[in-house]
């Protein structure tokens, strides 16, 4: 070990994460070429191999396990010391990684990038577009833009609002029926057909509804995401418990009642306590929150919520 150069046992580290030399190398910000030659000079350096190469990635030997063993801890020091560091700095320059998901970047948070962008060119924006908790903690992103029941402890952040669901159905659909109409008190949601969140989203409220209120039978079309719901219904494909903000701009799609609040969902601003001194990463949450607060897709948090998740 002593003769090992500790940038290259920082390259091992990130392999070992990443499972590969591509995830390694967007870790770090190097190319392949750079990941691939400080690891061939660690291995040298330790006379043993530590990674099976394998086509579906990079696999740790018996040695590369001891050693990554070894380093937990001192890699996670490392990722403190980062990410205060970067919380040091004080000018609105450099990169910003933001995650959030299909369904809110198009309609709702792209045209707010665009504006703060404009306002800070010096900002370089990556933005991930992930429908699952990307670690913040390993920098993965800097700020995490969620629709979330309950966001994870140990991140801190903002309730910007709330974003509300609806029943919709197309036009052409309705028309299907004789009617271009909403339905009748009277009237059963059995008698529609019905475009459904498959397993992958169970645990929304929306796949609650419907478990309580449409037969399997009438289930027609599943899919794994609302962006896919919401197309699938604009194609006539059936009627569907759509966000408000995939739906209501469409004007060929149809509010079958008004939108439940059981089902409306918290939208938070979300990052990483020791990124909270960032000038970037403070900027951009006080911009967005102000935007999101002002858009007429989201309604006010309620009063008993806390606007603010600190440590």
């Amino acid at each position: 070990m002593h003769d090992a150069d500790w940038d290259d046992l920082r390259y091992f580290l990130a392999v070992s994460r990443a499972g590969s030399l591509a995830g390694a190398a967007r870790t770090l910000q190097v190319n392949h070429s750079t990941v691939l030659r400080r690891l061939a000079s660690l291995e040298d350096d330790l006379g043993t191999r530590l990674f099976d190469r394998h086509q579906g990635g990079y696999a740790l030997t018996a040695a590369g396990e001891a050693l990554a063993t070894q380093l937990t801890t001192v890699g996670e020091l490392i990722d403190a010391a980062q990410r205060q560091l970067g919380g040091l700095d004080a000018q609105l320059s450099g990169t910003l990684r933001i995650t959030t998901t299909d369904t809110l970047l198009g309609p709702l948070l792209m045209p707010m990038l665009a504006e703060f962008r404009g306002q800070h060119p010096r900002i370089q924006l990556q933005v991930a577009v992930n429908n699952t908790f990307l670690n913040l903690s390993r920098r993965e992103a800097d700020i995490a833009v969620r629709p979330a029941a309950a966001p994870p402890e140990h991140l801190v952040g903002r309730l910007a609002g709330l974003l509300q669901t609806a029943p919709y159905a197309a036009r052409s659909y309705l028309r299907q029926f004789g009617r271009g109409r909403p339905p009748r008190q009277d009237e059963a949601w059995d008698t529609y057909d019905w475009v459904v969140p498959d397993d992958a989203l169970s645990h929304l409220a929306q796949a609650r509804w419907v478990a309580a209120n449409v037969p399997e039978e009438r289930r027609a079309v599943y899919a794994d995401s609302l962006v896919a719901m919401a197309e699938a219904v604009r194609q006539g494909m059936g009627a569907g418990m759509l966000l408000c903000l995939l739906a209501d701009p469409d004007r060929d799609m149809v509010r079958l009642a008004p939108p439940d609040p059981a089902l409306d969902t918290p939208l938070w601003i979300l990052t990483h306590p020791d990124l909270r001194g960032s000038a970037r990463v403070r900027a951009f949450s006080d911009f967005l929150l102000a935007k999101l607060q002002a858009s007429p897709w989201l309604l006010p948090p309620p009063r008993q919520a806390a606007p603010a998740r600190r440590r």
